[in-house]
This record gives structure tokens, C-alpha cells and sequence, in this order.
């Protein structure tokens, strides 16, 4: 399987497992333009806090790594790749690349 498809894959496994916790009427799509965070985002800030994490766990899963995707440098970012589920996937294939998981 393609790591686009791996990384997509693992991510929409996290929008599953946080959807499973969102409260009756609010809910992540599993699509590439589904908007995250920020001013069109739909998420709380602790529910977005919980999103991160189950993406780390399912990306450190599926790639045998250990990578953190937030830090204080992305919240400086122009483009942040928590817009949407398009641009996380993107900047955690740059990550990745970077570690050298890929």
C-alpha cells in the first residue's frame, strides 16, 4: 500500500475512534476537505487536543515510529495543517519523510 494510503488510512482510523467521542450531532467527515480546526473547524479545542493524539498513536502504530505532531512552530505556520484532513495528511507525510519512516 502506497504511505499516502497508509497515512490516510490511519488518520481516518483516529477521525473513527474521536467521532465515537463527540458529543450526538458533531462529527469529523472522512474527507480530504473536512475542516479541522480553526475558524471553520468543528471541533472544541480539547476535542481537537484528542484528535492529535489518536493520530500520533495510529501513525506511530502503522509506521513503527515515535513522532509528535504538534509543536510550538506549526501554530506559527501560515498554512496550518490542521485546516483540514488534506493538509494533515500532507504535512505528516513531510514529517515522516523527514524521520526517515518513509
Amino acid at each position: 500500500m502506497p504511505n499516502d494510503e497508509r497515512i490516510a488510512k490511519a488518520v481516518y482510523a483516529a477521525v473513527d475512534e474521536l467521532n465515537e467521542q463527540l458529543p450526538a450531532g458533531v462529527h469529523v467527515d472522512k474527507t480530504l476537505d473536512a475542516p479541522l480546526y480553526g475558524s471553520t473547524g468543528k471541533l472544541e479545542s480539547l476535542d481537537f487536543v484528542t484528535l492529535i493524539m489518536e493520530v500520533e498513536e495510529k501513525i506511530n502504530a502503522e509506521f513503527g515510529t515515535d513522532i509528535t505532531i504538534a509543536d510550538e512552530n506549526l501554530l506559527s505556520k501560515e498554512k496550518s495543517p490542521f485546516s483540514n484532513l488534506g493538509t494533515l495528511i500532507e504535512y505528516l507525510h513531510d514529517l515522516l519523510s523527514q524521520e526517515g519512516a518513509l
